[in-house]
């Protein structure tokens, strides 16, 4: 799609506000308000071992359908995740935020994120560059897919039970 600068600044704007909005829902634990931001139709991938081309043909750390999103959401919400008591306190450093292509009804962005995590074990920092298609809804936008690449994805992942 042709934009001018003056949309692809306006573009940009509203992307880079619904990616922090979707940080700090992941860091609040705020589940539910983090499912709404998701199409019906959407895809949460973090793929294992390398960039990740294709979810159906790699190992994947996490490939979740719009269903098992759900799924996961709920079983967050039952407060019988062990790994997850007391809750990690988070907050995600998020940046380099680009839009990579626009469609009709989408835009592909790219961005870095750099997750703090602390908890009872200690801290731990998660470094990833993500990958989005949004897609616009009633004025808003929602996810088609998240795609996180963690930089050390290719070595173990201790005990990572929150959302990313």
């Amino acid at each position: 799609m042709m934009a001018t600068a003056a949309t692809d600044v306006a573009l940009l704007q509203d992307v880079t506000q619904f990616i922090y909005r979707e940080a700090r829902l992941q860091d609040e634990h705020r589940y539910e308000d983090w499912e709404a931001l998701w199409a019906d139709d959407g895809v949460y991938w973090v793929p294992a071992n390398g960039e990740g081309t294709d979810p159906d043909l790699e190992m994947s750390i996490l490939y979740d359908n719009r269903s098992r999103i759900g799924l996961r959401v709920r079983q967050l919400m039952t407060g019988r995740r062990y790994s997850q008591m007391p809750k990690s306190e988070l907050r995600r450093l998020v940046s380099n935020i680009e839009i990579l292509e626009t469609g009709s009804d989408s835009v592909t962005v790219g961005c870095n994120a750099l997750i703090y995590e602390s908890n009872y074990k200690g801290e731990t920092l998660w470094a990833s560059r993500n990958q989005y298609v949004l897609r616009r809804v009633a004025g808003d936008f929602r996810m088609a897919l998240k795609k996180v690449v963690f930089v050390n994805n290719a070595t173990p992942l201790y005990n990572m039970a929150f959302l990313v």
